[in-house]
């Protein structure tokens, strides 16, 4: 098993970041283009504690080499479960992803938090565990998880980038939409 742990800082409020998480794979997104659909599988609110818990089923181009995808007879696409919570008591979303395509040869489960660092700034921290599972051959386990996180950390920075040009795009939508309240309340 290979793990990849990441964190950063957003200049942003928490607000602002768990309001902008669910337009991650929007179109202002040009880093997540490889996202093509974003299916909301169940929402739910817990009476008892105020978590919204949501379900999505997040589809992608699958971006396997060629000849792998002959040899394991895979489609063009790939699936990720993602289950996250929103706490707005203690101000945490919590993501858990896990893929289902190609479970049965490799499981990756990413876990992602946001929390908040201050009035206007939120903490990111995103863990992965990678698993090959073809049997006893070490070596290519090996080989595989390496693979995998490297290509996980790729893709990471990329996702960070994205978010950010989401969270700027999500703050100015924001004030414009202030501005026009005030104006309107002002007519």
């Amino acid at each position: 098993m290979k793990v990849f742990s990441n964190s950063y800082t957003f200049d942003y409020s928490w607000e602002e970041v768990s309001t902008a998480n669910w337009q991650k794979y929007c179109p202002w997104n040009e880093k997540s283009t490889h996202v093509i659909a974003v299916d909301t599988l169940s929402r739910e609110v817990d009476s008892a504690t105020g978590i919204l818990r949501t379900e999505r089923l997040i589809t992608c181009k699958q971006s396997a080499p060629e000849w792998l995808k002959t040899i394991l007879g895979c489609m063009d696409t790939s699936q990720v479960l993602e289950t996250s919570y929103v706490n707005p008591t203690e101000k945490t979303v919590t993501m858990v992803s896990q893929n289902i395509t190609w479970a049965n040869l490799v499981n990756v489960q990413e876990t992602v938090v946001y929390r908040p660092l201050g009035a206007s700034q939120t903490e990111f921290v995103q863990d992965a565990k990678i698993t090959a599972l073809c049997g006893g051959w070490q070596r290519i386990k090996n080989s595989i998880e390496d693979s995998l996180a490297t290509r996980f950390k790729e893709n990471a920075n990329k996702g960070r980038e994205g978010f950010e040009i989401v969270l700027a795009m999500s703050r100015r939508a924001f004030a414009e939409e202030r501005l026009r309240s005030q104006g309107k309340m002002m007519a």
